[in-house]
């Protein structure tokens, strides 16, 4: 079996196709199109922001790209260690070019990016006023959320219009190709896609499910009204590529 961590699809060589009738009960934006890995749940990229200091429906902009701007300097926290934030950026250099990617890290960089360890750290953040807005996964609200309750200094802005922040990312599975118990694999990759998994997804781990006609838990907007990047996820496997520009442009020591 395989599975995705937040850096991106871990997609090893040597996967067998899974039945269709698992396919089929995804959404094909979450699933290979040769049938070798298929999603589990979605996390949804956001901007996090400081009810106090942000109004989304004036204060933010339209795309992720344009925090570069000299009125954001100093108020944007992230976290280039985070594994999700290194998938963003592969999707972004996947989209835009490698010159752009390198262009946008560079310009948020002398604009006084705050780095923050992790996703936690940088969500307390946002909810104390050190930093006005975060780029997320969406759950680590919802988690915080449910622990401090509505009072909770931030919220999850969605950017949505096929923008790089709008990225949507899969946890996933896989059957190798050498397993020799394949019958039990692929009941357990139905398992996984099934009522009772998806909803732990949704009520314990607060990601998106995707099968099984199971509904989000808390605050999020459909789905299905995402509006992500058009992106082969499996395409975003070049993290090495990826850790090479954050070291180039020094996000990353």
């Amino acid at each position: 079996m395989m599975g995705q961590k937040e850096s991106g699809l871990m997609i090893p060589d040597g996967l067998t196709p899974i039945p269709q009738a698992s396919l089929d009960k995804v959404d094909p934006r979450f699933r290979s199109p040769a049938g070798l890995w298929i999603g589990t749940s979605g996390r949804a990229r956001t901007i996090i922001y400081n009810t106090e200091a942000i109004d989304p429906s004036t204060d933010l902009p339209p795309s992720i790209l344009d925090f570069t701007a000299p009125e954001w300097r100093g108020r944007v926290g992230w976290a280039p260690r985070n594994g999700s934030f290194q998938t963003f950026v592969t999707a972004l250099r996947l989209t835009l070019g490698e010159d752009a990617a390198r262009s946008w890290l560079e310009r948020m960089r002398d604009n006084d990016a705050v780095d923050y360890p992790n996703n936690v750290t940088t969500v307390s953040a946002a909810a104390a006023g050190e930093v006005d807005v975060r780029f997320v996964n969406h759950y680590y609200l919802e988690r915080f959320l449910e622990e401090h309750g509505e009072g909770f200094g931030a919220r999850n802005h969605y950017i949505g219009n096929g923008d790089p922040g709008a990225l949507v990312l899969v946890a996933g599975v896989g059957i190798l190709d050498a397993s020799e118990n394949k019958d039990i694999a692929e009941e357990f990759v139905d398992f996984l896609l099934g009522e009772p998994a998806q909803t732990y997804s949704a009520q314990e781990i607060k990601e998106y499910p995707v099968s099984a006609g199971v509904e989000p838990v808390g605050d999020l907007p459909p789905m299905e009204s995402l509006d992500p990047p058009n992106i082969d996820l499996g395409s975003l496997s070049d993290l090495e590529g990826t850790l090479r520009l954050l070291r180039e442009t020094e996000v990353l020591p």
